[in-house]
């Protein structure tokens, strides 16, 4: 794999930090583990849901966390007694798992389910009001700030 040296474009450039860790944190991620494997969609615009493939693990073996642009999900499973279990084969995984996924702003978890070996983590996109896009209307006349400085000089 490639890796790509940033330190250039840092010295250029003024609030595009977070860019540039989350592209180095996701070619370091990239080289890591694929464990679990999961599947991202997008179900409409703002709507998204991440399915993680962790067989073997049940709801007290998993925690969620979501901070501040950031959606971590650790699988921790308790070592069995071996001396009761006869294992011809041991197929399933068992190890501890630790999943990161970076958000954008304003999309928070809205629910997460374990069912038949699947857990499923919807996620909404909800940009708060004050953030959308306004139309500005459009005026005739002198500037405000103009209007201000005729009367206080008067």
């Amino acid at each position: 794999m490639r890796t790509f040296d940033l330190t250039p474009y840092r010295r250029s450039t003024v609030g595009f930090d977070r860019l540039f860790d989350m592209l180095e944190a996701n070619a370091r991620q990239a080289s890591a583990d694929n464990y679990p494997p999961f599947n991202l969609e997008r179900l409409d615009g703002d709507r998204y849901r991440i399915t993680l493939a962790v067989a073997g693990f049940g709801r007290n073996d998993i925690e969620i966390t979501a901070q501040q642009n950031l959606l971590q999900v650790k699988g921790r499973k308790e070592a069995q007694d071996e001396s009761s279990a006869a294992f011809l084969h041991i197929g399933i995984a068992n190890r501890s798992f630790e999943r990161r996924f970076e958000l954008a702003d304003f999309v928070r978890v809205e629910d997460a389910r374990l069912n038949d070996g699947l857990l499923v983590i919807d996620l909404i996109r909800e940009v708060p009001e004050a953030m959308k896009p306004k139309s500005i209307a459009i005026k005739t006349g002198a500037p405000l700030v103009a209007v201000e400085d005729k009367a206080q000089a008067a």
